[in-house]
């Protein structure tokens, strides 16, 4: 190695950022609008008003300031757990005999055990701001919803959840966390809603995906005084709040003179991927790198690999506006794998707008190959990862292989969002020898691709 640089490198306080990076503001053409599925206009703001908070909205149309000022009402609560530590992976590195340097920004040094909280402490400190009571959301695997309950106690919110059925079987004591922080957890689909009755008919038995559970959450908000919906990824002020991530990572790396040579993240809905490669790709934008991006999803549920770039609905029962982005089409029902918040149908329009640019490559992984890479990161690095965080591992570790062929020094990032310790039952799975790899196939694929909306 070139020089010794610290295992682990913290900002101080005074280095922590004071502002989101407004990725937008960089690109050369901007995603296309989200559209009204009954005019297939686009979406007045008084319209994105009617289900999010106004100032959600404000950042969500906001393509013209490239920094954004983080309210001190939300610094306060960052300083509970940030900034978060980058990490040079040496062990990692020794044990794949690698000239790469791997580093890890690793986001589950707070209770919720993922990124999930820097976006979910913003969007509750603006419904707070805004006069609201109580805000509804849902959750795939948990941390979302984990990280809402937490910033909901903060600010002193109500707080509903709506989580996908099969993970809150799977996770029972992750739904645990979030009573014990005071919201109200709620199996979707469930009877408690027209939109999760209508699933249940249509697919008796499901256990529930993603889009199932949004449908639901806006049901409940949009039907309730004093009220708003909360997502935890997808949109740009979600993406926006993550850049909290890229910021302190570019910050950290720049005080030893390293640039990324390659940056790679898991993709679900995009916010931690879009958050980790903010400042990166702004430079790539402005040509001042050459940096190579790659997003990282389920075989299970392949967005980017396999999906159609459309316009579609956000949520499974078809009340969201029309997002232009790349999906599987919202009535595709993933299979129950281990990786739940990667476990949506469609990708923000955003990543959606720089993959179709040729600015992100993206590949999907099957979930043993996942794993493989979680328990080697494990035994090297000492910490569980969590099975989403594992596909950016998975992929890491390729790249670095590549660079042992090769013998170049590069400088390899990954997004490491959360901890797996909620997630005992997956690695009993695998390490039961019972786990297995799902793909869709072609026909599956081409069903839901029949029903995307006709824009």
């Amino acid at each position: 190695m070139s020089r010794e640089i610290p295992y682990k490198t913290y900002l101080t306080e005074k280095e922590a950022p004071r502002t989101w990076l407004n990725l937008k503001a960089f690109m050369k053409e901007q995603h296309d609008p989200f559209l009204n599925p009954a005019t297939g206009k686009p979406c007045a703001p008084e319209e994105l008003e009617a289900v999010f908070c106004k100032e959600c909205v404000k950042q969500e149309l906001n393509s013209a300031d490239k920094e954004i000022e983080i309210p001190d009402g939300i610094r306060n609560f960052y300083k509970t757990f940030r900034p978060s530590p980058l990490v040079r992976a040496y062990f990692l590195e020794k044990a794949l005999g690698t000239p790469a340097h791997i580093y890890y920004k690793f986001e589950g040094n707070n209770t919720s055990g993922s990124h999930k909280l820097n976006s979910a402490a913003a969007q509750a400190y603006y419904a707070k701001q805004q006069g609201l009571k109580s805000i509804t959301t849902e959750t795939g695997a948990g941390q979302w919803g984990t990280a809402l309950s937490m910033a909901a106690a903060f600010y002193g919110l109500d707080l509903k959840v709506y989580m996908v059925k099969v993970s809150s079987e799977q996770k029972p004591y992750r739904k645990e966390v979030m009573r014990t922080y005071g919201a109200e957890v709620i199996p979707s689909p469930s009877d408690t809603t027209a939109a999760g009755r209508k699933i249940l008919e249509e697919f008796p038995g499901t256990g529930g995906s993603l889009g199932c559970a949004i449908a639901e959450a806006v049901e409940a908000a949009v039907t309730t005084p004093d009220c708003k919906y909360v997502l935890g990824s997808v949109l740009d002020h979600v993406l926006l709040h993550q850049s909290i991530i890229g910021v302190e990572s570019k910050l950290a790396l720049d005080k030893y003179g390293e640039n990324p040579d390659i940056i790679v993240g898991c993709i679900g809905g995009g916010s931690n991927f879009g958050g980790l490669i903010a400042p990166f790709m702004a430079d790539r934008l402005q040509g001042k790198n050459n940096t190579k991006f790659i997003g990282v999803e389920p075989a299970s549920c392949p967005s980017l690999t396999r999906g159609k770039y459309a316009y579609d609905f956000c949520d499974s029962a078809k009340i969201t506006p029309l997002a232009k982005m790349y999906t599987l089409g919202c009535d595709f029902m993933p299979s129950p794998n281990h990786a739940g918040g990667l476990r949506y149908h469609g990708m923000s329009p955003i990543i959606s707008k720089l993959y179709h640019d040729g600015y992100i490559n993206a590949v999907s992984v099957e979930q043993t190959k996942v794993f493989d890479a979680a328990i080697a990161f494990a035994k090297c690095e000492g910490i569980l990862p969590a099975p989403e965080s594992s596909h950016a591992i998975r992929v890491a570790m390729d790249e670095a292989l590549k660079c042992k062929q090769t013998g170049e020094e590069k400088v390899i990032l990954f997004g490491l969002t959360g901890t797996g310790y909620f997630d005992l039952a997956a690695y009993k799975a695998y390490n039961d020898g019972t786990m297995t790899d799902y793909v869709p196939s072609d026909e599956a694929l081409q069903k839901s691709f029949a029903a995307l909306p006709k824009v």
